[in-house]
């Protein structure tokens, strides 16, 4: 069951009504804002399917995640998350690697964490080197949108 990284690439002129609010529901609601969902949440494929032409998403690995969660993941009130926090809270006391390991084996759901505090997406920054291909085109025809895979953890490093 592997771990979706989704990430909003185009903004927010000419969306339709139903994309747009598909969007809000995975709390992507601003461009470069990204999340994390488990393939096996009920219904996730197809709200991905309909957002395909607004955002990219893949299979993120370990090591991207833990920077991840690292660099851009926060609280609430804008503070940082981190090992101490991770262990005090939620009682991991391998801190963000255990969390990243409980992510991606299914035990621990990302976007359930806001009770407990922490922010359900993240805030990332354009890539660095900017887009190889035109944004307004899928991945399998020479652009950004839609499914990519494995290499969605080298666009994730690019963009933190």
């Amino acid at each position: 069951m592997p771990l979706y990284l989704v990430i909003r690439l185009r903004g927010t002129v000419d969306v339709h009504p139903d994309v747009e609010k598909t969007l809000y529901l995975l709390r992507l609601r601003q461009r470069y804002a990204a999340s994390l969902y488990h393939s096996s949440l009920p219904g996730i494929q197809d709200m991905l399917r309909k957002v395909q032409d607004w955002a990219t998403w893949g299979e993120i690995e370990r090591d991207p995640l833990i920077q991840l969660l690292r660099t851009r993941g926060r609280l609430i009130g804008d503070k940082p998350l981190t090992d101490e926090w991770v262990s005090q809270n939620l009682g991991l006391y391998g801190g963000i690697p255990e969390l990243a390991d409980k992510l991606l084996a299914g035990e621990i759901h990302y976007h359930k964490l806001e009770e407990k505090g922490v922010k359900p997406f993240f805030r990332l920054h354009p890539p660095r080197g900017g887009f190889k291909k035109t944004i307004k085109r899928h991945y399998t025809n020479a652009g950004e949108l839609g499914y990519r895979g494995s290499s969605i953890n080298q666009l994730v490093i690019r963009m933190l």
